[in-house]
């Protein structure tokens, strides 16, 4: 028996395959987008994929269980309150999935979503592994607050928390000790709040470690699981649709995506994502384009600042690029909302403002600084006393709350978010000028 974990360090995924090598046999948990790592992965072990588990309708990233399904005849196996609109078989509580010497169990664990379940592994009469979900994670537990208006049930965020204490309490923390935890997300995912750097664990050492998991009463462990959760993203109810629909094929939705001419010009107050470099966008750059820059975390910020109801350009600095551009909005679903896609290499056009610290340091009084950091950071400590708090997923919808008697300077903690935020107000107020603090925010904060 064989567990492979596969990592997409952009959205802090963990899918996995389960390997029976006595019937030459893989099951998957919760696949990305990309299902050609596990075909290689069959192959690579002579082994046919015969199921596909989706511990629930995932809000961060889009399954290719249903592609799966299609290509290799698999059994998709999910909780009957999904609702799913793909061909599945329910596996709900108590339902055995048996193959070669191994055993999958499902636990119903609702608290993250009402439709969750964790699958229990038991190899040799013996429970080996738990694979949670989004409901036990490293260090915590996933966050109740996801499924107020998505997915085919709903639920208040209090009412999930108590499902989640009682998902823990009655079910997880029952196992033994020693059965190892594999969890669907690791640190720096939106679906918890103080996730562990760690990709696995035990039930015994999350017992003692983690924070939800320490004795209290249900409505202290609903205080503390509700309070300080991160923004959610716009893209997570999209996400968790098309998931219960099934997504289309990746490769064949990659390829639909329009590629334009060089340099093309989109019509006028079109949504545009410019993907180049901070540096490059500032000499030069469409009005009112958005300069969400390719990086670790380009998908996540592109569902944070782009609706799902939005159609946009997406632009880059090479055909290269683009491509990984468009596999990154995949991810997410997003390759679908693409108008067209192009390089740009010019430098006309519009062109920002620079900032200087030391004019800035010197005067701090003559400026707006809008600091772009989520409420949770900002909660922890203002760089600049005097700065207005806008979170970026919320600055496109809020910019106008910005006074323009002064010149505006934007920041973030590092400079990532800084060069998008300053791109939106830069679009929303064309009268004022707009400096970006870029990584200069880290020698200027206040201690």
């Amino acid at each position: 028996m064989k567990i492979k974990q596969f990592e997409d360090k952009g959205l802090a995924h963990y899918a996995y395959a389960i390997l029976s090598e006595r019937a030459k046999e893989v099951v998957l948990i919760d696949p990305a987008r990309d299902p050609q790592p596990y075909y290689d992965y069959a192959k690579e072990h002579d082994a046919k994929i015969v199921g596909v588990i989706e511990t629930h309708p995932h809000a961060d990233f889009v399954s290719s269980h249903l592609e799966i399904h299609q290509k290799t005849g698999a059994t998709i196996y999910t909780h009957s309150l999904v609702g799913a609109d793909y061909p599945h078989q329910a596996f709900d509580e108590g339902a055995v999935l048996e193959f070669g010497d191994i055993k999958l169990k499902s636990l119903h664990t609702p608290g993250h979503s009402p439709d969750s379940i964790s699958i229990v592994l038991e190899h040799e009469g013996k429970d080996k592994a738990v694979f949670t979900g989004d409901t036990l994670f490293i260090g915590d537990v996933g966050r109740p607050d996801l499924r107020e208006s998505a997915g085919n049930v709903t639920a208040k965020r209090e009412e999930l928390a108590r499902q989640m204490y009682k998902s823990t309490r009655e079910k997880l923390m029952k196992l033994a000790d020693d059965v190892v935890v594999y969890p669907a997300h690791g640190a720096g995912s939106l679906c918890g709040k103080g996730l562990s750097d760690a990709n696995t664990s035990t039930i015994g050492d999350e017992k003692k470690g983690n924070y939800a998991l320490q004795e209290m009463s249900e409505d202290a462990f609903v205080k503390v699981l509700t309070e300080d959760q991160p923004f959610i993203p716009k893209y997570f109810g999209y996400d968790v649709g098309l998931n219960k629909q099934g997504a289309p094929d990746y490769k064949p939705s990659l390829e639909g995506v329009k590629k334009l001419e060089k340099n093309y010009t989109p019509e006028e107050s079109a949504v545009i994502v410019d993907a180049r470099s901070e540096s490059t966008f500032k000499k030069g750059h469409y009005k009112g384009a958005i300069n969400i820059q390719n990086g670790g975390k380009f998908e996540t910020w592109l569902g944070s600042i782009v609706g799902p109801n939005e159609h946009y350009y997406l632009v880059g600095e090479s055909d290269e690029q683009l491509n990984e551009l468009i596999s990154k909005a995949s991810k997410i679903g997003y390759e679908l909302l693409i108008k067209g896609a192009f390089v740009y290499d010019k430098q006309d056009g519009e062109s920002s403002d620079k900032f200087d610290k030391l004019t800035f340091e010197a005067n701090k009084e003559d400026y707006t600084i809008v600091d772009i950091r989520n409420t949770s950071e900002v909660k922890s400590g203002k760089f600049f006393d005097n700065a207005i708090n806008i979170p970026l997923p919320e600055l496109r919808e809020r910019v106008k709350e910005i006074p323009t008697d002064k010149p505006v300077v934007v920041h973030c903690a590092g400079g990532y978010r800084s060069a998008a935020g300053s791109s939106i107000v830069e679009a929303a107020l064309p009268n004022v000028k707009v400096l970006d603090m870029s990584e200069a925010v880290t020698e200027l904060k206040q201690k």
